[in-house]
């Protein structure tokens, strides 16, 4: 089993021009640097403060709404485990009673017989008449008692309960990891694309631009003849057909806007174009059995699993004696007649045994069996699911690599191609559809260079988040890290209390889940410091 936490690492981020790539580098001895040649063109460059990726992913990590709830999630789990511990703290109840009651009495009698003072009786024909009695006893009641019952022997549930529920906290803190790795890496993403779509956006300006340039040009030597009408519409066309792919770019790269933003909460200004992740790893088998052991995933299914062998217990404890001990005081006042009082108290051992109780308990233990049996198997299928995601992102890592070499070769055999065809264009060895077609097709491999190079760097980050080294701690971002062991330690051990845990002591505190953003200082110079 893995920690799940991660050595600390930084980036180096800082602008790159387009004939080159500065490799980023992790604080780790596990990571290398990987020379590469060609990189996203910058945009053009303005005075001022500039957002690097580093702070696009500080802003994610601290605000981004899925990784708060991530968060929260988290310590809703945490308190699972002061649940489980409950079954060995005793109960307390105390229950008392108040109100009126008013009580009438019936008694059944006869006439006394009665005499005068001479003996005589006097009311001879009455004595001995039967006749009812009332008693009307009008009071105020109340009663008081206060039970304690402590748990000795729950048959080995409580036990179970806790370890379980340690479980299910680990198991949320690899989930937690998921999370933060997901909003990170589609940072990335959307960082990389907002550059990638407006470095487009920006080859196709000038694609625009230098046809309206060709197009007034070929009007001129259609006026003085030397090419016909045919080459004039051939530039027309090519040159709407530019306005329309500037117009899709600019299109894509909103949609890329907004996704920047759904993703960092920033609004994107003067970004600067990251360079490629190194490799944490040397060699696919290495990515593959780090992936293994380190992915989040599969450290979740582990601790699923454990959680669900744990559940076998728990169920069982079902079948098993119960030894409580109980104590109770009481108080009655007024309870039989008017100024009465009965007070007493009692200690007592209690011993259930479960002989049949229908059968449930039995299926429940059954179920949790085979409950316990799907886990296995599905730590089985995570750990070849993360095998698969590692092999298929370090192919994918090198197979950009070959990609931005192969289209950088392109480029600088098309250049020359072009400058060719303009040559034998101006002595009429070449028409003018032949320099429209070479220039479509520099400006291609253009485009394609800035796509390879956003996939680049992208696989870069995706071979990380695989291995589960996509962590703000692993990036070394400017950001206070969130530490869930903070909430967990605070609320384990009590007791009683329903207020909300804030980290930290004295003063007032952020709600929990709620992690600083560092000061950032704007960048003057092109290099960034690492924090």
């Amino acid at each position: 089993m893995r920690d799940l936490g991660f050595g600390p690492a930084s980036v180096s981020g800082r602008p790159f021009p387009g004939d080159g790539i500065v490799i980023m580098s992790l604080r780790s001895k596990m990571l290398h640097s990987v020379a590469l040649a060609g990189a996203l063109a910058v945009l053009p460059t303005t005075p001022g403060w500039s957002q690097t990726l580093q702070e696009a992913l500080a802003a994610a990590y601290s605000g981004n709404p899925r990784l708060l709830a991530a968060r929260a999630a988290a310590r809703a789990v945490d308190e699972n485990v002061p649940q489980a511990l409950s079954g060995w703290r005793p109960t307390v109840v105390i229950a008392a009673g108040a109100g009126y009651s008013d009580t009438t009495t019936r008694n059944q009698a006869t006439v006394p017989l009665q005499r005068d003072a001479f003996g005589n009786v006097a009311n001879a024909g009455t004595a001995g008449t039967p006749f009812s009695l009332f008693t009307d006893s009008p009071r105020g009641t109340g009663t008081l008692q206060a039970t304690v019952t402590q748990p000795i022997y729950r048959g080995g549930r409580t036990t179970a309960q806790t370890r379980r529920a340690e479980n299910q906290v680990y198991a949320q803190r690899a989930r937690l990891l998921i999370s933060e790795q997901e909003v990170l890496f589609e940072s990335v993403r959307a960082y990389v694309f907002f550059i990638r779509d407006q470095e487009e956006v920006r080859l196709n300006t000038n694609n625009v631009q230098v046809l309206q340039r060709q197009l007034q040009a070929t009007n001129e030597r259609f006026r003085v003849g030397e090419i016909t009408r045919t080459d004039v519409a051939q530039a027309e066309s090519r040159l709407a057909l530019a306005r329309f792919q500037l117009d899709q770019a600019q299109g894509v790269a909103q949609s890329s806007r907004a996704n920047f933003i759904r993703w960092t909460g920033l609004e994107p200004v003067r970004v600067i174009a990251p360079p490629p992740l190194a490799a944490p790893v040397r060699s696919q088998q290495e990515a593959v059995r780090f992936a293994i052991d380190n992915n989040p995933t599969v450290v979740a299914t582990v601790f699923d699993e454990s959680a669900a062998r744990d559940l076998i217990d728990v169920q069982f404890a079902a079948l098993m004696p119960q030894v409580t001990a109980n104590a109770s005081a009481f108080r009655l006042d007024n309870n039989t007649t008017r100024g009465s009082r009965q007070t007493g108290a009692q200690v007592t051992m209690n011993l259930n045994v479960p002989l049949y109780q229908g059968g449930a308990e039995h299926a429940l233990v059954r179920q949790a069996r085979q409950q316990a049996q799907q886990a296995r198997q599905q730590v089985a299928d995570s750990r070849r699911i993360a095998a698969q995601q590692a092999t298929e992102a370090w192919e994918t890592l090198g197979s950009s690599r070959a990609q931005v070499e192969s289209v950088r070769a392109q480029i600088r055999a098309q250049e020359i191609a072009l400058d060719g065809v303009q040559r034998e264009a101006i002595v009429g060895s070449r028409t003018t559809l032949d320099v429209l077609n070479a220039e479509q097709e520099l400006l291609q491999a253009r485009v394609n260079l800035v796509r390879s190079l956003a996939t680049l760097i992208n696989a870069s980050y995706a071979l990380a988040n695989t291995m589960g080294r996509l962590t703000a701690q692993d990036l070394g971002l400017p950001v206070q890290i969130y530490d869930p062991r903070n909430y967990y330690n605070a609320v384990r051990g009590r007791w009683f209390g329903t207020g909300d845990f804030s980290e930290g002591a004295g003063g007032a505190q952020p709600p929990a889940g709620v992690v600083q953003v560092q000061t950032l200082t704007p960048a003057t110079t092109p290099a960034r410091r690492n924090p």
